[in-house]
C-alpha cells in the first residue's frame, strides 16, 4: 500500500463542504478550491466533482442552497451526517460510542463544545485533519463501511455532496462499492422524541432544520485549560 500523502488541508475542506451552506460557508468557497488544488491530496478527477459541488453552491440561490441542504440531511435516516445513526440507530449502544469517540477526541488534545455530538460527520472529519497521514487514515478506513452506505444513499439522490464522501473514501485508501438503499421512513416522522429534547439529540442541532456550528477546541496538555 502506498505512503499516505499529507491531506489536513483537503480535509478541512471536505468538512467546510458538509458543513451547512451560509453566507459565512459560502463565502470560504474560493479559499476551498484553491486549497484542493494547492495540496492535489485527491485524484484529479474527484477534484472535478468536488469544483462542480463548489460551483453549484457558489452560483446557486442562497435560499434554495440551504434549504437544499436540510431536506437531503435532516430528513432521513440514510444521509444523516451523524454516523452512529447508520449502526447503532436509537438503540442504547449509541451512547457508550459516542463517549468512547469523544475521548479519543479528547486524548488528541481536542475537546467539543457543549451540545455537539462527536459523531457528526463534519466533526470527526475536523478531528482526522489533526491526525499524522497513516493515523488519518486508519481512521477513515475503521468507517469506510458507513461512509460507503453514505455515499450511495447520496448517489440514489443524485446529489453532489456525493463526491465529498467519495473523497474521504479514496482518501482512506478504500473503494465505494454498490450497496443496496432501502426505503426510509421521513425523519419527521421516525424521529419524534419527548418535548425536554426539542430535537437536540436527534440532530445535533437547536431545532430541526438549524444549521450546526462545528467548534473543535484545543486543550493545553501541561495545564489542561481550553484553548
Amino acid at each position: 500500500m502506498p505512503k499516505p500523502v499529507s491531506a489536513s488541508g483537503s480535509l478541512r475542506v471536505l468538512a467546510a463542504l458538509l458543513s451547512y451552506p451560509d453566507a459565512s460557508m459560502r463565502g470560504h468557497l474560493a479559499e476551498m478550491r484553491a486549497i484542493l488544488r494547492g495540496e492535489a491530496a485527491v485524484s484529479a478527477t474527484r477534484r472535478a466533482e468536488l469544483e462542480a459541488l463548489i460551483d453549484a453552491l457558489d452560483g446557486g440561490d442562497p435560499l434554495q442552497v440551504e434549504a437544499d441542504y436540510v431536506e437531503l440531511f435532516d430528513r432521513g435516516r440514510g444521509t444523516s451526517l451523524h454516523l452512529f445513526e447508520h449502526v447503532h440507530g436509537d438503540s442504547r449502544e449509541r451512547g457508550p460510542a459516542m463517549i468512547d469517540l469523544a475521548q479519543t477526541y479528547e486524548k488528541a488534545g481536542l475537546l467539543l463544545a457543549p451540545g455537539e455530538l462527536p459523531d457528526y460527520l463534519p466533526v470527526v472529519i475536523e478531528f482526522t485533519s489533526t491526525q499524522p497521514p497513516r493515523e488519518a487514515r486508519a481512521f477513515l478506513d475503521e468507517m469506510a463501511h458507513i461512509l460507503n452506505a453514505l455515499f450511495n444513499a447520496l448517489q440514489q439522490r443524485r446529489s453532489g455532496y456525493a463526491s465529498v464522501v467519495g473523497a474521504l473514501l479514496d482518501l482512506a485508501g478504500s473503494k465505494a462499492q454498490a450497496v443496496n438503499v432501502a426505503a426510509e421512513q421521513a425523519l419527521d416522522e421516525s424521529w419524534e422524541e419527548p418535548p425536554v429534547f426539542a430535537g437536540c439529540s436527534a440532530q445535533g442541532q437547536s431545532s430541526p432544520g438549524q444549521p450546526q456550528a462545528i467548534h473543535l477546541v484545543r486543550k493545553n496538555p501541561q495545564t489542561g485549560a481550553v484553548a
